[in-house]
């Protein structure tokens, strides 16, 4: 059996969409390719600690290069590491000196070890008078460390890829693009048709953005809530500021926190996702990959970029623009359509594929 070790900043059953992430990948990888995955996780405050659902998992004391070589050192012979890298996952300020450190130390002292690098971002950036303008250089030379150190580099975005090619001085110019997927799953059975669920809506994800989308957005909201004859909107996720409790006279129904079945379920019977998100990276996005997993239609509030990673606005998502006055069920339905497609090349089974292809001798790859 082939094994690997992941390093992830928190796995479940913390709220973290990249710990749900590789613990969906690594569930799937030992499923269709029999890889066995371990996980060193980066937050010492990480409430399981030993184990993470079936999977072992070795919680890091502190952040700090001798703690991370401990646990990589005693492991023999050298593996495969695959690393879920942001770097504010490792670090406040984003900038996690030790970790990279302790990576280059470790690579150069286990011949045959190879490091897989997913970075779920690169670097950050911002005006001014933020730290991220003043720690964005440090962030970007670590990322460029990070990248040529690795011997394979994925990432969900088409820019990201870009910046990595340059950041690893060329030496990756074939970096493996694959938009995420769905945290919440993907449904086993044939979509239904949009004119055979009910009249509701899904406002889903994390507490910032659900409260971004009621404190910002109403105007929007209503205008996608008239055009679809929406009856009932569904909240979902973690406890947030702002939450109304009915918009335009449609109840606003708080479902909080369900699992991934629960969740998943209420999606395949609705019509519609709202998000209020920076369409130039819903590549990215968990929200959007769930809705187009479950072909409802992906309404954002805004449209920040009109085409990228293969999604156009008015063709894979539409645009809440009070001036757009299009919308209809017959339209919604091809828009949800095209991004259930757009979805498929990128779903669950396409990235295990493309990481097993990376962690697995050829010969073993056809054992399942």
């Amino acid at each position: 059996m082939n094994a690997v070790i992941s390093i992830v900043p928190r796995l479940p059953p913390a709220i973290d969409g990249l710990g749900d992430f590789a613990f969906n990948l690594a569930r799937q990888l030992s499923t269709d390719f029999r890889i066995e995955s371990r996980f060193i996780v980066g937050d010492p405050s990480w409430a399981q600690r030993h184990r993470a659902d079936g999977f072992s998992a070795s919680c890091l004391p502190d952040r700090s290069t001798a703690a991370l070589l401990s646990r990589l050192n005693v492991v023999q012979p050298a593996p495969v590491l695959l690393l879920h890298y942001v770097g504010y996952g490792y670090s406040l300020r984003g900038a996690p000196v030790w970790l990279v450190n302790g990576l280059e130390r470790w690579v150069e002292n286990n011949e045959g070890a190879r490091l897989l690098t997913v970075f779920h971002e690169v670097y950050a950036s911002g005006p001014v008078w933020t730290s991220s303008f003043w720690l964005s250089p440090l962030q970007k030379h670590l990322a460029g460390r990070l990248a040529r150190l690795s011997d394979a580099c994925f990432t969900s975005r088409q820019g990201y890829a870009e910046v990595l090619r340059t950041l690893s001085r060329r030496k990756h110019t074939a970096i493996s693009i694959l938009p995420v997927f769905s945290n919440i799953g993907e449904p086993d059975h044939s979509p239904l048709a949009l004119k055979e669920r009910r009249p509701q809506l899904v406002v889903f994800g994390s507490g910032g953005n659900r409260a971004r989308v009621y404190a910002e957005s109403l105007p929007a909201l209503e205008n996608v809530c008239q055009a679809l004859a929406i009856e009932k909107i569904f909240d979902v996720g973690p406890p947030a500021q702002s939450i109304v409790p009915a918009v335009n006279g449609i109840p606003v129904v708080e479902m909080g926190q369900r699992t991934a079945d629960e969740i998943s379920a209420l999606m395949s019977k609705s019509i519609a996702g709202f998000f209020d998100y920076n369409t130039g990276y819903l590549a990215k996005s968990t929200i959007f990959a769930a809705y187009s997993a479950h072909n409802l239609i992906p309404i954002s509030a805004t449209c920040d970029d009109a085409q990228v990673d293969g999604l156009e606005a008015g063709k894979h998502y539409w645009v809440a623009n009070p001036h757009v006055k299009d919308l209809s069920l017959a339209a919604g339905q091809k828009i949800a359509d095209n991004a259930y497609a757009w979805y498929q090349t990128h779903k669950l089974s396409e990235h295990v594929k493309a990481f097993a292809g990376e962690i697995c001798h050829p010969k073993d790859l056809c054992l399942v």
